[in-house]
């Protein structure tokens, strides 16, 4: 796999998925759980969003052929929504909205909180979806391809890790470092997604 490949690739997704800011939010859905009954639903979660873009990255850009819809159109089309899940980032309207959803999960008992909104919308949401698409569209080969499943697997884990020890990364990083980890992981998702928009035009300009 192409080094400068499988770099765009883990930091796209680390980005977007960004353990460090859904830590806070585990913390949130998990409220009044025990250590065991968080561990599990943490390894649900994680569980249920790899198969989820693990999945989108095999049939993701085949589907995308099927239905007419060619890889440029795709990238310009989600580099701008990146684009915009970053200018939340950065302004920190993200934040607001994922505790808001996280105090109706936790107002309504949902029992199944690994899959909603841990899973989904939160770590395989609609920018994850679509970057996984973009990523998936790009590898070259098979063993690229497995590369990038390897890269979807490996931020699960480090997701996983966060929800394992998101009490005392809240603690380390205080109100201030999670703001600023926040506002620098959406200046760098804002960039990768700026390059997939220009990738994308330079494409349509060369048929």
């Amino acid at each position: 796999m192409p080094p400068d490949y499988a770099v765009s690739a883990f930091v796209t997704l680390l980005v977007i998925v960004d353990p460090a800011g859904l830590a806070a939010i585990f913390i949130g859905v998990t409220e009044g759980l025990s250590s065991k009954e968080r561990r599990s639903v943490g390894v649900r979660a994680c569980v249920i969003a790899g198969i989820i873009l693990v999945g989108t990255a095999l049939v993701g850009d085949p589907l995308l052929r099927h239905l007419g819809i060619g890889l440029p159109a795709f990238q310009i089309a989600g580099g701008l929504l990146l684009f915009w899940i970053a200018a939340d980032m950065v302004y920190g309207t993200r934040t607001e909205r994922d505790s808001r959803t996280a105090e109706e999960v936790a107002d309504e008992h949902i029992r199944n909180i690994a899959a909603f909104p841990l899973a989904i919308p939160m770590m395989a949401g609609p920018g994850a979806i679509a970057a996984t698409v973009l990523l998936s569209g790009r590898a070259p080969n098979a063993l690229t391809l497995a590369g990038l499943i390897a890269i979807i697997v490996a931020v699960c884990a480090i997701t996983l890790v966060s929800f394992l020890f998101a009490l005392p990364i809240k603690r380390a990083l205080g109100v201030t470092g999670n703001i600023v980890l926040a506002r620098l992981l959406g200046v760098i998702l804002a960039a990768l997604a700026v390059q997939y928009v220009i990738d994308g035009v330079r494409t349509v300009m060369r048929v």
